[in-house]
């Protein structure tokens, strides 16, 4: 199975590259939707890398895709501005997850 990227900028996509990712850049939301289309119908991609922005300004899409289908994976992934998140996100997560303070 193969890696697909789509992100915002393109020095996320040009680093991708050089990993030997291929993927495209989008900035609107019609662009995102046609990019996601595109990879659904290619059963050859097993993980989509998306940029963190458009999980906080499309979650719906995002959403729809994590919740009705097994494949493809979307990872999202921090941008070369860095990561939208607060530095504890992940015990933040466990903490609400199993409801105890770590």
């Amino acid at each position: 199975m193969k890696c697909f990227l789509i992100s915002d900028n393109v020095d996320t996509q040009t680093g991708m590259r050089l990993a030997g990712v291929d993927g495209v850049v989008v900035h609107e939301r019609a662009e995102l939707k046609a990019a996601l289309e595109g990879v659904l119908k290619d059963k050859e991609i097993g993980i989509v890398l998306l940029t963190e922005k458009f999980g906080r300004e499309f979650p719906e899409i995002i959403d729809d895709i994590k919740l009705n289908r097994k494949l493809p994976l979307i990872v999202e992934i921090p941008d070369r501005h860095g990561t939208g998140r607060k530095p504890d996100f992940i015990t933040a997560y466990v903490n609400e997850a199993i409801g105890i303070k770590l």
